[in-house]
């Protein structure tokens, strides 16, 4: 596992700390569709992302959903930084998009790095900001942008986190994560297809319209 670490951490953290992070990390595995973080639980662990996709959301008490962005490999997030940190429950819930590997850090050994590394100390700082910043872009969308745009956005930032214009998902998967029906998704897509940005097939969208 040191090799996948110095893979994806190497340019921003000293030997010393790849090191550390290959002797007390423990890996975990999981599949497209899994929950690693519910909304309500106390963390005792931070996830580095080794591989994979991962959609941090926020939910409501009737269990409706806002996706607030994702990580990818190399990424970890800010969420679960504040709660292990602070001893409070996680206000958001994560889910791996793709089959993912992390590479869980305990609460204490955080802690510890923040002191005596200043190459993780930077990480996390920069980790919050890149968080930060990503929670504030879905804000301005909602705010600011109509909902095919938001729509297509959306459509391709899953293409860039797949690396293909071919999206596997679902019309009500979409709805989830936008926040609005179903019926509103199935109207906007097919509007999408008119103008030719994309092309619909049976349970997957392809992107023709990327940039």
């Amino acid at each position: 596992m040191l090799e996948e670490i110095k893979k994806n951490y190497s340019h921003l953290f000293e030997e010393e700390l790849l090191q550390e992070i290959d002797d007390i990390g423990v890996i975990r595995e999981v599949s497209a569709g899994d929950e690693i973080i519910r909304t309500g639980q106390y963390l005792s662990a931070m996830p580095l992302l080794i591989d994979g996709v991962i959609k941090v959301m926020r939910e409501d008490e009737d269990g409706f959903e806002l996706m607030l962005y994702f990580l990818e490999k190399g990424e970890t997030c800010a969420m679960t930084l504040s709660c292990c940190t602070g001893s409070a429950v996680s206000e958001i819930r994560a889910v791996a998009e793709t089959d993912s590997t992390l590479l869980m850090i305990p609460v204490e050994k955080m802690e510890e790095w923040l002191g005596k590394y200043k190459s993780w100390r930077n990480f996390i700082f920069y980790s919050y900001h890149q968080r930060l910043m990503e929670v504030l872009a879905t804000i301005d969308s909602i705010a600011f942008k109509k909902m095919d745009e938001r729509l297509l956005e959306y459509l391709r930032n899953k293409s860039k986190y797949y690396n293909d214009s071919e999206i596997k998902v679902t019309h009500q998967d979409i709805a989830f994560d936008l926040h609005t029906s179903r019926v509103v998704v199935s109207r906007l897509l097919k509007q999408l297809e008119k103008t030719n940005r994309i092309t619909l097939n049976r349970n997957s969208i392809k992107l023709i319209d990327i940039n």
